[in-house]
């Protein structure tokens, strides 16, 4: 299908971050957008300011019955009764997957796949492709803090797509530029076993274009059976990759570094956000930039004026008395990276984590890993597990974590029981995680500490 050609396009689930960025997509080049979603959030009001059409009740009358696509997301409940209609009356009906794969055919493709970082890595080389006038269409699993969207259109036929593992929708994607960051154990409810999940992400590595390149994070598990036409390695500061960060110094809650590989080096680059890992994100948004042989003094000045992705390490008070971050992290590997970074540039300030864990079964196959990563920080506050799309689950609660922590200093806590907490506690450095509904209890946190 050609996705230029679409004059009435219909979403089921328009709600959802990956599900926006398309309508959007289509709005942008004068398509007539309109969706379902389940409830109204700050994202549908943005989408209904923008011009786009959003109702929240499961009822046909109020659906467009001329839409010539249905795209839907796999959330979806199978019992939905719009989504049963327009496939009963035999409209082209979807997954947002598809219509990715129509965009990686049309366009000049980079993709961005793995465990962690996929987000802040595609919205890095989407910043630095618009600032430094290259140009992409960029479709995003985040909103960056810069332009307040996680989609941004471009004359240039080049497209920007964060690649989800998430019921292996990434396998439909065909990139000239392929980025993978890691493979670690997640979604075990979709793909049963680790073997199964890496199997999968080789599986993308197999789907590049002809004479594609692969950037990969160096050490990756079964790297030799990783396949693409070309491979670049990267490293957040290990030499044996063939690119990486080095003379890596902290400057007001950002940093500055120096990105090197064989043929080519860029010095004094200035990250303003805070994480060591998002050094490491900056080296492969920057390495896909000199693959398309952009200038790189002007990958360096645009450098300094990225903000970052909301819920991404994203400082929401940050000054002499107190810091507070909050970020998505909802994986044992991301939690490590969250704490470390976070302990690093505020050395000698109590770090206190109130954690929110995402699904019943990533607690139960995770809980070890999470009780390791969250022991780094001074003291714990974990939250009731946030079911998301599951049933509970007998005997998996936020309590299974806190029975395999080593450090004492933990306690489960409901929302208001955290918000109380933070009313009364002396705070100098406070962590807010996790991928369920957390992020309500930002602002309220913030004028908390603001007040106090």
């Amino acid at each position: 299908m050609n996705v230029r050609d679409l004059k009435r396009v219909y979403f089921v689930g328009i709600g959802g971050i990956g599900m926006s960025a398309l309508a959007r997509f289509f709005h942008q080049q004068g398509t007539v957008v309109s969706g379902y979603d389940r409830t109204e959030t700050d994202l549908t009001k943005k989408l209904v300011s923008e011009g786009i059409s959003v109702h929240y009740a499961d009822d046909i009358t109020l659906a467009d019955k001329d839409a010539e696509l249905v795209v839907y997301t796999p959330a979806i409940p199978k019992e939905h009764k719009e989504l049963n209609w327009f496939r009963d009356n035999n409209y082209p009906v979807y997954k947002r997957s598809d219509v990715l794969q129509w965009i990686t055919d049309a366009l000049l493709a980079i993709t961005v796949a793995g465990t962690h970082g996929k987000t802040t890595i595609s919205t890095m080389i989407a910043y630095l492709l618009k600032e430094t006038g290259y140009g992409c269409n960029a479709f995003l699993g985040g909103i960056s803090v810069n332009y307040d969207s996680n989609y941004w259109s471009s004359a240039n036929e080049t497209a920007v797509i964060e690649a989800d593992e998430y019921d292996r929708s990434f396998l439909k994607l065909h990139p000239d530029i392929a980025v993978l960051t890691a493979m670690d154990a997640d979604h075990l409810d979709i793909y049963g076993t680790v073997e199964q999940m890496e199997e999968a992400f080789i599986e993308y590595t197999h789907n590049i274009k002809e004479g594609g390149t692969l950037i990969a994070k160096h050490g990756l598990h079964r790297a030799k059976d990783l396949k693409a036409a070309n491979t670049i390695t990267y490293s957040l500061q290990n030499d044996a990759a063939d690119v990486y960060a080095a003379n890596i110094t902290q400057k007001d809650g950002g940093y500055i570094f120096d990105v090197m590989a064989d043929k080519w080096s860029i010095t004094n680059l200035h990250l303003p956000i805070g994480g060591m890992h998002n050094v490491e994100n900056a080296v492969v948004a920057i390495t896909v930039a000199q693959l398309l042989k952009i200038d790189a003094a002007k990958v360096k000045e645009a450098l300094t004026g990225f903000k970052g992705i909301k819920r991404r390490f994203e400082y929401i008070v940050k000054n002499d008395r107190v810091v507070y971050i909050d970020d998505y992290a909802h994986h044992p590997e991301e939690l490590a990276a969250l704490i470390q970074s976070a302990k690093r540039l505020f050395a000698g300030r109590k770090c206190v984590v109130a954690f929110q864990p995402h699904l019943f079964t990533r607690t139960r196959d995770l809980a070890d890993g999470f009780a390791h990563s969250l022991d780094m920080a001074d003291e714990v506050i974990l939250l009731d597990i946030y079911p998301a799309r599951e049933l509970p689950i007998e005997g998996i609660t936020s309590q299974m974590i806190a029975d395999r922590m080593s450090n004492g200093a933990h306690t489960i806590l409901s929302k208001e029981g955290l918000l109380k907490y933070v009313e009364t506690a002396p705070l100098e450095l406070l962590i807010t995680a996790g991928a369920g509904d957390i992020d309500k209890l930002v602002n309220p946190i913030k004028e908390i500490l603001e007040r106090k």
